[in-house]
């Protein structure tokens, strides 16, 4: 999962980043230059992105190498937080007694208008996941509520959700992910395959949109 919101007195375990952190200034790192101007800061630097998904990926390994799992990539948004994933897990595999033997397989969630998260929400390549059947599942991805909602009715031996981020939005009654990568606040971020109207996904970094941004690639 690339990222959920979830109530801000229901805490995530992720490294908490607080609301009144200004986070990163750009003039510290690479990025590219066609988004210049279109960023206020970097909120969370790549480097540290791959160091706390690594220690996700222990965790996993930790309380699920003896089975059997199926991982659900929610697309676009999570794609690169699951290949980062699955590679360490692999890794992690490889060099241990404890093996997971995966599949991976890909979903397409669309839920956002602008910075805005809509309630029109289509579910592509979730049709027939009778493969799942006995399996147990870590999905990766965004609006989650509602695709658990779906899976679960393939009967999974279980289900556990891995987000990057989460969000702390008030009111929000998203369930919160099993293993967390960072809670941060209420801000609209891009960068790391997560995007405003498709711009961004080649953005390493986290960074949080400018209001310049959002109005230059507004629809």
């Amino acid at each position: 999962m690339a990222e959920v919101a979830v109530h801000s007195e229901r805490r995530g375990e992720g490294i908490v980043i607080s609301d009144d952190w200004p986070g990163y200034s750009l003039d510290l790192f690479s990025y590219p230059a066609h988004y210049s101007g279109d960023l206020d800061c970097v909120i969370i630097p790549h480097g540290v992105i791959m160091d706390r998904t690594e220690r996700l990926a222990r965790n996993i390994m930790d309380e699920l190498g003896d089975h059997d799992i199926v991982v659900l990539c929610v697309l676009k948004g999570g794609y690169q937080f699951c290949a980062d994933l699955v590679d360490r897990i692999k890794a992690l595999s490889r060099n241990s007694n404890r093996t997971i033997p995966m599949r991976v397989h890909f979903i397409r969630l669309k839920s956002y208008l602008n910075d805005q998260s809509t309630e029109d929400l289509h579910i592509l390549g979730a049709e027939d996941l009778s493969f799942l059947a006995g399996k147990a599942i870590v999905g990766t991805g965004k609006t989650m509520k509602t695709l658990l909602k779906h899976v679960e009715a393939f009967g999974p031996k279980m289900i556990k959700v891995a987000g990057l981020l989460v969000k702390r939005v008030p009111h929000s009654s998203a369930c919160v992910p099993d293993y967390v990568g960072f809670e941060i606040p209420n801000r609209f971020v891009v960068g790391y395959a997560l995007d405003y109207n498709e711009y961004f996904r080649d953005l390493n970094h986290i960074c949080v949109i400018s209001e310049s941004g959002k109005l230059k690639y507004k629809i």
